[in-house]
């Protein structure tokens, strides 16, 4: 099985496990921290880096990182592509030498993330929701009526590039290598002005261009805060806020710590440490916003 096949028997496999159907899939953040278990981040970087997945052997911590972004589409690229590596385990060091060529592991997280957001039965189902071409509904859409309409509407459904839909359309026989080559020049702000949801894309633009903690260390950190055991201080700079803002959320919230009692008895370093509150993840997401671009992978670059 090459890389394209096994990358596309995966994506159907991680559906299925996670009962997703073919609908477009929400949040991808979300998605990986709550089937994966892993730390993922939204951080802002270099225009050249997009994604990088690390892991520490020693720790055995995974954590996924994400650049911030007005190219919301390709974000969600990258964060299926990342997802890929984890469902692979592609943790192997990075290569030294030979960048002018993709590495099988690339390949697959490429064809992984393609059949994720954008798998061709889901195409299918949102055609057949439609009248194309003069299609009834309930049958396969008419090849080549599939016409640029379509094309902006499972963009805009699937929240993925010209670029990955086109492709999957192809794959689907749905349209013919000419129309691919020809849909895969387009952008998705192009597609979004055309057809009337530059509004949403927006939107899109905003949201992906936020940064975001990893809510599972984020959850911690502010349980420790609770506690007494971790300062405001460093649940902001986990936040990337300032201090004052994330005091007046606590605030609204009625976030508050624990009052204080007084200590009658000494109490060894060891006992004073509660089993939920290591934060040594923390250290690693410096650790990996100092790192960038250094262990990761390539998530690869995709027209938006």
């Amino acid at each position: 099985m090459n890389a394209e096949n096994q990358g596309r028997a995966r994506a159907e496999a991680f559906r299925k496990e996670h009962k997703l159907g073919h609908v477009p899939l929400p949040d991808l953040v979300s998605l990986i921290e709550l089937t994966q278990h892993v730390d993922v981040a939204v951080l802002d970087a270099e225009p050249a880096e997009h994604g990088m997945t690390v892991r520490d052997p020693a720790r055995d911590v995974v954590m996924v990182a994400v650049a911030t972004t007005r190219k919301p589409v390709r974000q969600r690229s990258t964060l299926a592509h990342e997802l890929g590596h984890v469902l692979f385990g592609d943790f192997a060091p990075p290569k030294t030498g030979g960048w002018d060529s993709r590495s099988p592991e690339e390949i697959r997280a490429d064809a992984f993330a393609r059949h994720l957001l954008v798998p061709v039965a889901g195409i299918e189902a949102v055609l057949a929701d439609r009248v194309v071409g003069g299609s009834r509904e309930g049958e396969r859409p008419d090849r080549e009526k599939v016409a640029l309409p379509e094309l902006s509407m499972i963009v805009q459904r699937f929240k993925a590039s010209p670029v990955l839909v086109a492709i999957q359309l192809h794959e689907g026989g749905l349209i013919s290598a000419a129309r691919k080559k020809e849909w895969m020049a387009l952008s998705t702000p192009t597609l979004a002005s055309r057809f009337g949801w530059t509004d949403l894309y927006q939107g899109w633009q905003q949201e992906s261009d936020t940064r975001r903690a990893p809510q599972r260390l984020l959850s911690r950190a502010i349980q420790g805060y609770v506690a007494n055991v971790v300062s405001l201080a460093a649940v902001a700079r986990l936040r990337g806020l300032p201090v004052e803002q994330v005091a007046t959320e606590f605030e609204l919230a009625g976030i508050v710590p624990d009052p204080i009692e007084p200590v009658t008895a000494p109490i060894k370093p060891a006992d004073s440490r509660r089993p939920d509150t290591d934060f040594s993840d923390l250290d690693a997401l410096d650790e990996l916003t100092d790192r960038r671009g250094v262990a990761g992978h390539d998530s690869g670059t995709h027209r938006e």
